[in-house]
């Protein structure tokens, strides 16, 4: 269950973390379940070549019902060299129906029970699901950014709507760990940017927060963060040896439908109840 020291983290900060949560042969399953995942993507994507198209530089593909995103070919690689591998796919969402393994994570009661906490609700469901892949010495970052603008347009209960990110890596400054910016939450919506690209607005402007409240979450391999999605987040490039896989599933109050699916998925139920069309 959400703890009463969780809950209040997560009320000041916009975040709180559990380390080693899963454990090295449940690790195993779901790097195992990950890279088919990945192959089963590159596999829809290669039959559907006419539903790529490109937004400000980045490649996507609309696939096997879910968005693949690529690395962008020309910046892959460290301290922005040019890769020589083709461009590695870099995000899915969804992914989860792509393999059983990750249907059932979203029931996990370690992840279900602190969300209840978190929403509010004794019913949650599945908002949506992204797996980010950074590569060795491939990896791209993210810039610093919100979801809820992402998501305002899409739907009603935004502040219900807390991520968790389950790393499947060994996370550190050298691959790219994930991000936040401690209490940026608190001021929900900021502005974003305004440099003429389409998605500038999706990043926010650094006038409204201060890298220097920035925490790395420098975790174990398993170790669970759940985020607010008002928190200003972000992360590096991968320079390392090493990957930096993480899978970020986002939920809200049970009985809404996902956000990219026409479905609703609740968590943690009977078999019958969880999925409704």
């Amino acid at each position: 269950m959400l703890s009463e020291a969780e809950g209040e983290e997560y009320r000041s900060d916009g975040f709180f973390t559990r380390y080693a949560v899963f454990s090295e042969p449940e690790l195993k399953e779901l790097r195992e379940a990950a890279e088919l995942v990945v192959k089963r993507a590159e596999e829809n994507a290669a039959a559907r070549r006419d539903d790529d198209y490109s937004i400000d530089g980045n490649h996507y593909v609309e696939a096997g019902g879910s968005t693949i995103q690529y690395e962008h070919a020309a910046t892959s690689g460290v301290g922005g060299e040019p890769s020589t591998s083709p461009a590695a796919i870099r995000v899915i969402e969804p992914f989860h129906h792509l393999h059983p393994a990750f249907d059932r994570l979203i029931d996990d009661p370690r992840i279900v029970l602190p969300m209840r906490g978190i929403v509010g609700s004794e019913q949650v469901a599945l908002w949506t699901d992204k797996i980010n892949l950074k590569r060795p010495r491939e990896g791209s970052g993210f810039r610093w950014h919100q979801d809820s603008p992402y998501w305002s347009h899409a739907c009603a209960h935004v502040d219900q709507l807390p991520n968790v990110l389950i790393a499947l890596d060994d996370a550190d400054e050298d691959n790219g760990c994930f991000r936040v910016i401690r209490a940026s939450h608190r001021k929900r919506y900021l502005p974003g940017l305004d440099d003429g690209s389409r998605l500038a607005p999706l990043f926010t402007h650094p006038s409204c927060f201060d890298e220097a409240d920035q925490v790395p979450a420098i975790v174990p391999a398993g170790s669970l963060i759940f985020f607010n999605p008002h928190s200003v987040h972000g992360s590096q490039p991968n320079r390392s040896d090493s990957p930096r896989r993480a899978l970020v599933l986002t939920y809200q109050p049970g009985g809404h439908r996902m956000f990219k699916v026409d479905a609703i998925r609740n968590a943690g139920e009977s078999d019958r109840s969880k999925l409704a069309s």
